[in-house]
């Protein structure tokens, strides 16, 4: 399962679920958080709960510490369709208790990107996310500036053994071209994917995280040189282990 483009959907509006499904979207997100005023939120709930009955998606609930997460919770915990939850504003392994599904751990405060690591370490998070517009307000900066926490959140993931992280959304709906920059941005981060408020950037995200055609000629010839052993070079650079894994990855990733 590729997993490069997630694809926010107001719990609210079931007349744009089948849309979302039909966008080329990896993964669809169906939100009952922010996306969702407080009067919506019975509606909503109904409306997700119908569609995991046909449908397979992530559900972003609301946080632990808000009146609506329990009912969330009960609406959606059996369904059939239910992959997992986006958990907002995680700030440490107590929000993580209880839940009974696997569970996206949404960092988005100062302090969850301090205890980002016992977050990943818990048993029911599965991977990290990165909420950049509220961590941005959060710390009082913009969102070119928060190159240690994307990156914190790279590290992490990896040392925990978890999937690599998801990065946060570009607000700018009207730019594919800043679409494309931040996402190519998060892959050379080490992000596996980015969030999508739309699904017109869902083609320009798809895009950034898949194999070029250059990388994966690269990445051929390097396996194809490294065959017989040995030190080899390909296009004048030394290819050493590192490099080699490198090729494999990439080899692999355009077959997933």
């Amino acid at each position: 399962m590729r997993t490069r483009s997630w694809l926010f959907t107001p719990g609210d509006r079931p007349d744009r679920f089948a849309k979302a499904a039909a966008s080329g979207a990896d993964v669809g997100i169906l939100d009952l958080e922010d996306a969702v005023a407080p009067q919506s939120k019975d509606a909503a709930r109904a409306s997700v709960a119908d569609a995991l009955g046909w449908h397979g998606a992530y559900v972003r609930v609301n946080g632990v510490d808000t009146a609506w997460h329990d009912d969330d919770m009960a609406a959606i915990a059996d369904r059939p369709g239910l992959l997992g939850v986006f958990l907002p504003k995680v700030e440490g392994p107590a929000d993580l208790e209880g839940l009974g599904v696997p569970v996206i751990a949404l960092v988005e405060t100062a302090a969850g990107l301090e205890n980002a690591a016992l977050i990943a370490a818990h048993p029911a998070t599965v991977r990290l996310a990165f909420g950049n517009v509220d961590f941005s307000l959060d710390i009082g900066a913009t969102d070119e500036d928060l190159l240690y926490a994307r990156s914190r959140l790279v590290v992490v993931s990896r040392a925990y053994g978890i999937a690599a992280p998801i990065d946060g959304v570009t607000t700018d709906l009207s730019d594919p071209a800043r679409t494309a920059a931040d996402a190519r941005r998060a892959r050379r981060l080490g992000f596996a994917g980015k969030f999508c408020l739309h699904p017109r950037q869902v083609e320009p995200v798809n895009r950034a995280f898949s194999v070029t055609d250059a990388e994966l000629d690269w990445a051929r010839r390097v396996v194809e040189a490294a065959t017989g052993g040995g030190a080899v070079r390909v296009d004048g650079q030394m290819i050493d282990k590192p490099r080699l894994e490198l090729a494999h990855r990439l080899l692999a990733q355009e077959e997933s």
